[in-house]
């Protein structure tokens, strides 16, 4: 009690004395609040929601369908090759409304498909699907639908590819104990001509047939198979799927601020356009492998290289060459891809490389040009004339501009962010601290000058060193022989 005195006593003592015993009740108070919160928090998360609230839709997909052609499995004036399959959808309403209706998608997947036609022209393998009324299925775009040989179907004898058999078809039950079925069947029949079929013998296909509650977009290498030729089967996609598909957009007049050329071009942040170049294997892990598809122009596909080759001057010494550029002016640049990077390729890889014609008579700076500005008069209608014939060289600045995603084709590449969003911007290697590179396009204003890219495009001294992505066109003949595009399985190419 003398202590408790003597604290009264002293004023700056019995304020502090309030203050420690206030600041210990608070604390004691949050520390209950915490820890009942906790508990609460802690009970909260063992409840579980009422499963009666949830529809069940379910399914199932019988064995794959596989037709193996041999002697024995399609005999001279024997029967038919055929197999079956079913796909099923199972819908459970929830026992509280008694009710439920969902839309689901059906596909039919043909790969690893061998076959040809025997003849040369006749269907053999006919695709017959019946939907859950026992009706048949007469329209699957891509597919050709008629009677062959006494068999109704599709003939998908050389087909490769995913096809959509139903687009949002509706399942709906009223009852949350006796489930809707709906049964899709599927049958391959390989048809037993009257000609010889030898062809065929050793000849195999696979096929898968899939359901889905979410319309499932197809992919370039769902379409793209082994043996196909690469430009062309672009193009099919894109004629397929339309404009945006795996990133892709055709470049016809029809498209709004796009090159008008024709072309065939990826653009946006990161599209599956990814391809071993110059390695097999395991090597193809490696990016100093890998090339990336900027397009398909005249039937022809277009690489560029992943990553830098290394930093080097567009042209050493400027001043000897003058004060204009002519045609006989050959900068350093053409030699160090042509010569320099060109010679660290292996013979089989060098003859997959076009040569081509190469729009090198440069242009004036415009800070404000958009995409399509810069090929109008880098390599369209408004081009200086100036050609180069050789294998390699590096992307156009419009190359660049129609990379990014389309809303950005109207914006001036000149803009700080045109980089954003843009899959051939050098900088998306997050490794490069300040990613410059050049392209092929001079400034025709000053001879000293050609157009590099940092986070914007702008023109700048030929001698400086920085990074160069060697840039080619493969020869029309190349097809896939594997890969799904991704970094991870990159398009195998011969």
């Amino acid at each position: 009690m003398k202590f408790i005195d003597k604290i009264k006593k002293n004023k700056l003592l019995y304020f502090l004395g309030v203050l420690i015993v206030g600041i210990f009740i608070v604390l004691i108070v949050r520390f209950t609040y915490a820890y009942l919160a906790l508990n609460v928090n802690e009970a909260r998360g063992d409840v579980t929601l009422n499963s009666d609230e949830t529809d069940k839709l379910d399914f199932a997909v019988g064995d794959p369908l596989s037709i193996d052609a041999t002697p024995t499995t399609l005999p001279e004036n024997g029967e038919n090759l055929v197999d079956t399959t079913t796909a099923t959808a199972t819908l459970l309403a929830n026992s509280t409304n008694t009710t439920a209706e969902y839309p689901y998608w059906v596909y039919f997947t043909i790969s690893n498909n061998t076959f040809v036609y025997s003849d040369g022209s006749t269907p053999e393998i006919i695709l017959t699907v019946t939907d859950p009324e026992g009706n048949p299925v007469t329209n699957i775009d891509g597919l050709t639908y008629g009677t062959f040989n006494g068999v109704a179907g599709f003939d998908v004898t050389t087909q490769n590819g995913t096809f959509t058999v139903a687009n949002g078809y509706t399942i709906t039950s009223s009852s949350s104990t006796d489930a809707t079925e709906q049964t899709w069947n599927f049958t391959l029949t390989y048809l037993n001509q009257s000609y010889d079929q030898s062809a065929n013998y050793g000849n195999s296909m696979t096929t898968e047939v899939s359901m889905s509650k979410e319309e499932k977009i197809p992919t370039l290498a769902d379409v793209c198979t082994s043996g196909d030729n690469l430009a062309s089967c672009i193009a099919e996609f894109n004629t397929l799927v339309g404009d945006g598909a795996d990133s892709i957009y055709y470049h016809d007049s029809d498209l709004a601020n796009g090159a008008g050329d024709n072309s065939y071009r990826f653009s946006g942040a990161n599209p599956n356009n990814y391809v071993c170049f110059g390695a097999t294997g395991a090597d193809c892990q490696n990016e100093d492998n890998q090339y990336r598809i900027i397009g398909v122009f005249n039937d022809q596909v277009k690489l560029i290289k992943l990553t830098s080759y290394g930093d080097y001057a567009w042209e050493q010494d400027w001043d000897t060459q003058g004060n204009t550029w002519d045609a006989t002016t050959k900068p350093d640049i053409y030699t160090t891809l042509n010569d320099t990077y060109y010679n660290t390729l292996g013979s089989e890889w060098q003859n997959l490389i076009a040569e081509s014609t190469w729009q090198v008579g440069g242009m004036a700076q415009g800070y404000e040009n958009t995409a399509k500005q810069y090929y109008d008069v880098e390599v369209g209608t408004g081009q200086s004339g100036y050609e180069e014939t050789m294998k390699i060289g590096l992307m156009y600045v419009s190359d660049y501009g129609y990379g990014a995603v389309p809303s950005k084709w109207t914006t001036s590449l000149g803009s700080s962010g045109y980089e954003t969003g843009n899959w051939l911007y050098l900088g998306s290697d997050e490794s490069i601290l300040w990613p410059s590179e050049w392209f092929i396009s001079r400034d025709s204003n000053f001879i000293g000058f050609a157009f590099r890219m940092d986070s914007f495009v702008y023109t700048d001294d030929v001698m400086n060193t920085i990074a160069v992505r060697p840039t080619f066109y493969l020869e029309s003949s190349v097809v896939l022989t594997g890969g799904t595009g991704t970094a991870s399985d990159p398009y195998r190419i011969s």
